[in-house]
């Protein structure tokens, strides 16, 4: 399958840089987002999940209305709604959107953050509700009568839905960083969702997924990746940028957490695994291979994807190309001005990498 581009949805413009900038949903900047990555070329868009942003379901309907092509990944939290109402209700949203739905299934790295939202389960149990969640949701879409199933966290009789997707199932997107995360999705995903770590560790967690996917018997699912670039027409003006950038998230990192609920620098160690290994990467060092920069994960305790790749449009167009070359098939960037950088990025990062994957295609070039 081709290499595919992904952005995130920003309802507001507030930012780590800039965390006043706006709050709750504001339709016309959320509009222009959206149409901003349709028009500049962007395969996918993420509708984050948090307990506090505005609801993602209905933020997806939004993107879904006001594009064309661009394919909403709808973060989709276990254990808030029923699976039998979310799988009616995902139907109806790609009937909509006429099959443009990705499903990105987040069992939650965060005892506090879940229990905001009455779940009380530990982050074991959580996996495995998600994969129970999964099943159901898939045997819903397919499912030609009344269906009724019996498991560890779900129970229900008779059910059935008029209404089913518009190409017969939705994909559904896992992500993580934790030995539950892997086997949840190499068991069960189409897609699976990494935070930019360096190629090394990058590879060996893909590893890890495949493994899971091939004692499954199942396809491996396509790897998706994700970094906050930051680029300028030069390397050198592009750190110059990166600093300043640097300089008001700290500047900005305590309201952010404050807004965000995050654990801000200094107040614990995350208990998300991903989160985690961000931050002892950026221990081993500030940047990695062609230019990964730690320095973002470190000044927001991890909280995201939070790794950047600076340069030139040309140096980190080949970072991508990098991550392609160890089997990432999704490169999800996303920046700190979201729609200034989108737009960048469209004129000046997805065209190389795009022109240098069609060039390999035609002459056979191996990487």
């Amino acid at each position: 399958m081709p290499v595919e581009f992904i952005s995130a949805v920003h309802p507001n413009p507030a930012t780590e840089g800039d965390p006043t900038a706006g709050t709750g949903i504001d339709v016309d900047y959320a509009r222009r987002y959206a149409r901003a990555l349709d028009d500049g070329g962007f395969d996918y868009t993420l509708v984050t999940y948090h307990s506090a942003s505005p609801d993602a379901l209905q933020l997806a309907q939004f993107v879904a209305h006001h594009t064309e092509r661009i394919k909403p990944v709808l973060a989709h939290r276990p254990g808030v709604i029923f699976p039998t109402h979310a799988a009616r209700a995902l139907a109806t949203l790609d009937r909509i959107s006429k099959g443009r739905l990705v499903v990105h299934i987040i069992s939650g790295g965060s005892d506090e953050e879940q229990r905001r939202e009455g779940d009380y389960l530990s982050k074991s149990e959580r996996y495995a509700r998600s994969d129970e969640y999964i099943r159901i949701l898939r045997d819903v879409w397919a499912a030609d009568g009344p269906l009724s199933h019996e498991g560890a966290y779900y129970r229900f009789e008779g059910f059935r839905s008029d209404v089913t997707p518009y190409h017969g199932t939705i994909p559904i997107s896992v992500g993580g960083s934790s030995e539950d995360a892997y086997r949840v999705g190499g068991q069960q995903g189409d897609i699976f969702g990494l935070w930019g770590e360096p190629l090394k560790e990058t590879a060996e967690q893909i590893a890890a997924v495949n493994a899971h996917a091939d004692a499954a018997g199942r396809p491996r699912p396509r790897i998706w990746v994700s970094f906050r670039p930051i680029i300028a027409p030069t390397d050198e003006l592009a750190w110059e940028k990166a600093h300043r950038i640097l300089g008001r998230i700290k500047t900005n990192h305590a309201e952010r957490a404050k807004q965000r609920h995050y654990p801000a620098l200094g107040q614990g160690t995350p208990a998300n695994v991903g989160s985690q290994r961000l931050l002892a990467v950026a221990d081993r060092g500030e940047v990695h291979d062609r230019c990964l920069w730690t320095a973002p994960a470190s000044a927001t305790n991890a909280a995201g994807a939070s790794t950047a790749l600076v340069g030139s449009p040309e140096t980190v167009a080949k970072a991508l190309l990098d991550y392609v070359d160890i089997g990432c098939e999704l490169l999800s960037v996303r920046g700190y001005d979201p729609l200034n950088d989108a737009i960048d990025y469209a004129r000046h990062v997805l065209p190389l990498v795009r022109q240098e994957l069609a060039h390999r295609a035609a002459s056979g070039a191996a990487a």
